[in-house]
């Protein structure tokens, strides 16, 4: 009961803060206005593992790579943690981590792990920004998020306007990207995790 409660614990903080580290990523990528509320609060958060790592970890092409590295060790040691830290506290304790639990002594495949748990999580954030995003352009199109939301869906959502036009004034790009991402996690990474099962 206590690995389970630690388990619950450490998931869900470690969770919240791959989300932080991936949203910071994501709206540095989409060049979004650094004195946004958002940004401020994500640096607040993030600054010390992401400030220190880039003395060591350099951009590249603009990108704040330090950012993604610091998410990726953090993926992998809570797959690490939860696979095996709380089965040494309690043995009956199944893992809780799901993905590569009883692979996680393996450096390599605990690197392909985090990196499959990191690509779920984005594209549920991506979801959850489109939703979001078609929400708020019903019942409050003026909302600050707004235009936030705007940066980080238009890389995404502007190949397939440029493909599909709106049929009677209906934009079918949001309902397509999240047909897209839903595939993405059913093939892409449903795929992945299945050749990282292989090989344990």
């Amino acid at each position: 009961m206590i690995a389970q409660a630690l388990a619950f614990l450490i998931d869900t903080v470690g969770t919240l803060l791959l989300i932080a580290l991936l949203l910071r990523f994501w709206l540095q990528a989409a060049r979004a206005p650094y004195n946004n509320p958002v940004s401020g609060f994500l640096a607040a958060i993030t600054d010390w593992g992401v400030r220190p790592l880039r003395k060591v970890v350099p951009g590249l092409w603009g990108l704040d790579l330090a950012t993604l590295t610091l998410a990726w060790l953090i993926a992998w040691l809570l797959n690490f943690v939860l696979g095996f830290g709380l089965r040494a506290l309690d043995p009956a304790f199944d893992g809780g981590a799901g993905l590569g639990a009883s692979l996680a002594g393996s450096l390599g495949i605990a690197a392909l792990v985090a990196m499959v748990q990191l690509t779920r999580l984005f594209l549920y954030m991506l979801i959850g920004a489109v939703i979001l995003q078609a929400v708020l352009s019903w019942v409050n199109p003026y909302s600050a998020l707004s235009p936030l939301l705007d940066l980080l869906t238009r890389p995404f959502l502007r190949p397939i306007q440029a493909r599909v036009k709106p049929i009677s004034g209906v934009d079918l790009s949001p309902l397509i990207l999240l047909i897209a991402c839903q595939l993405a996690l059913i093939l892409v990474v449903g795929g992945m995790q299945r050749v990282i099962l292989s090989l344990g």
